[in-house]
């Protein structure tokens, strides 16, 4: 039983957590946060609809952007180096500006294997987008 509640509370404290972004980040069109354990998204909410293999995908790109092979070669390396054992990532936030849209994706400190994604218009103010949507993730743990 326990079990349960903790499993339901989780998924309240994500979908708030995607609820928030959605409506504090300066011209967000969508936010969805990614579990890269389990390869899933969790939740979501956009203003558009996407076909479902689009959002399957988001996932899998996410996962790629933090954790691909060549990332985690080169993570490694630098621990090696500085003689780091930790199982801290090296990558915690990472922007991509696409045609139309900016995408920033936060990984979540307490939980290194959920990241946030929020989804703006391209002609977001940047170092905005960055407070608003560090703050929310801040406010919100999971």
């Amino acid at each position: 039983m326990a079990t349960k509640r903790m499993t339901t509370g989780f998924s309240d404290q994500v979908m708030s957590l995607v609820k928030a972004l959605r409506s504090e980040a300066p011209d967000c069109v969508a936010a969805g946060v990614v579990d890269m354990s389990t390869g899933m998204l969790l939740s979501y909410e956009t203003v558009d609809t996407h076909p479902p293999e689009v959002l399957d995908l988001l996932a899998g790109a996410t996962l790629d952007l933090f954790q691909g092979r060549t990332v985690v070669m080169i993570e490694d390396v630098f621990k090696e180096r500085r003689g780091d054992t930790g199982d801290q990532h090296f990558f915690q936030e990472i922007l991509v500006n696409s045609e139309n849209l900016t995408h920033l994706f936060i990984r979540i400190n307490d939980q290194q294997d959920v990241v946030a994604v929020v989804v703006c218009r391209k002609s977001v103010n940047v170092g905005m987008l960055f407070a608003q949507a560090r703050r929310v993730v801040q406010s919100h743990s999971l």
